[in-house]
């Protein structure tokens, strides 16, 4: 189904995880106490915006660890984004979870909650990488977890891959994709391992600890990733993306590549509108500070101009196989946008990493492997 480009999506933080993994560097906290007063602050926000936006027709429900919460502590959120906003009786409604914490009790209750996609953050079935990863699940509770989900019966049961680990070779990534297909998951993201400033994983390497994978390397497991799951099926529609067809792509995700409006909640989170961004409070503190006082906890807040607004959209655009609607793109911004550009898309399509179909630049698969160089032409 191809998500609205008007209709509002919601995306609400988790701020809480039991263990920080090693290369994460999403903003969370392991001091479970608090969960009391990030969910008084959440109420607060969520009665701020009520009516300013509109019918939402995606929900998504991230972190943090989202399955850390309680089971009444997820009626309490439902419950109050049914109090405040106006959701679509088709809303796509995803909860990210990590695989130790999916049981057949939790996916009863997302399902009575209306979830209709849960993502399980699975990352690797090799027990030696999951601990280089600083994950609190194994192997087995991966499979685990897989197979509950998948006998709960939702719309789209997803999961969360990372290849680019040091140690991996080609042939255990591979194969690991393999089991992963066996469980006819409906969609898969999988991402390059990148080792963000600030994470326990810099420091490590800093110390000499490991040796990263040289760029060919992750190149190589990118083309075999896509050419792996393209065979068994799988879409390969943006950077990181598969789905089992377009019924099962991420209806949430693909607004923040197409500049539909999104309202983020909770600390950390960003909210698009128009030509506004703004982000929150990235301290569990001073977001409940703000909130308890009745004020938007936002902490950073821009209007993008006209050209700043046609730049990210092309850029968004090539991060995924529909690509850019060339003629939409010269009524956006003018015929001088596309005709700026029209010496390098023309180099970009001899070199293979474009093409021209119809109206509309599409990335290749190798386009996609380069899509953040594409972006800056």
């Amino acid at each position: 189904m191809t998500p609205s480009v008007s209709a509002p999506g919601l995306y609400v933080h988790i701020p809480f995880c039991l263990s920080k993994c090693a290369y994460c560097d999403f903003y969370s906290e392991t001091a479970l106490n608090r969960i009391d007063d990030y969910l008084a602050a959440l109420r607060n926000e969520m009665a701020l915006y009520s009516g300013r936006f509109g019918v939402f027709d995606t929900i998504y429900i991230g972190g943090g660890t989202p399955s850390v919460l309680s089971l009444d502590t997820f009626d309490e959120i439902f419950d109050g984004i049914a109090d405040n906003f106006t959701i679509a009786a088709s809303a796509e409604i995803t909860v990210e979870t990590n695989p130790g914490d999916v049981t057949e009790l939790l996916c009863r209750k997302l399902q009575d909650q209306g979830v209709t996609r849960i993502t399980i953050g699975i990352q690797s079935f090799d027990d030696t990488v999951l601990s280089f990863l600083g994950r609190r699940h194994n192997a087995r509770e991966g499979r685990q977890a897989l197979a509950a989900a998948r006998k709960a019966g939702f719309r789209s049961v997803c999961v969360d891959l990372i290849f680019g680990v040091p140690g991996q070779s080609r042939q255990s990534w591979l194969e690991i994709l393999s089991e992963i297909v066996s469980y006819v998951p409906d969609h898969l993201s999988c991402y390059q391992l990148t080792i963000e400033p600030g994470t326990p994983l810099e420091a490590r390497l800093r110390r000499g600890d490991f040796e990263p994978v040289d760029d060919d390397m992750v190149t190589t497991l990118f083309f075999d990733t896509s050419s792996f799951l393209q065979q068994q099926g799988y879409e390969h529609y943006e950077v990181s993306n598969f789905a089992r067809g377009d019924g099962h792509r991420s209806r949430h995700n693909q607004k923040y590549w197409r500049h539909a409006p999104y309202l983020g909640l909770g600390p950390s989170a960003h909210s698009f509108q128009g030509r506004s961004r703004w982000s929150n409070h990235g301290s569990l503190q001073d977001y409940c500070r703000a909130c308890m006082t009745g004020r938007c906890p936002v902490s950073d807040r821009e209007t993008l101009t006209s050209e700043q607004y046609c730049l990210e959209a092309f850029a968004l655009g090539l991060r995924t196989s529909d690509g850019i609607d060339c003629d939409a793109v010269t009524e956006l911004c003018g015929p001088a946008f596309i005709e700026g550009k029209r010496s390098v898309i023309n180099a970009l399509i001899k070199e293979g990493l474009l093409v021209m179909d119809g109206h509309r630049l599409r990335p290749t698969v190798r386009g996609l492997a380069v899509a953040d160089s594409l972006a800056v032409m």
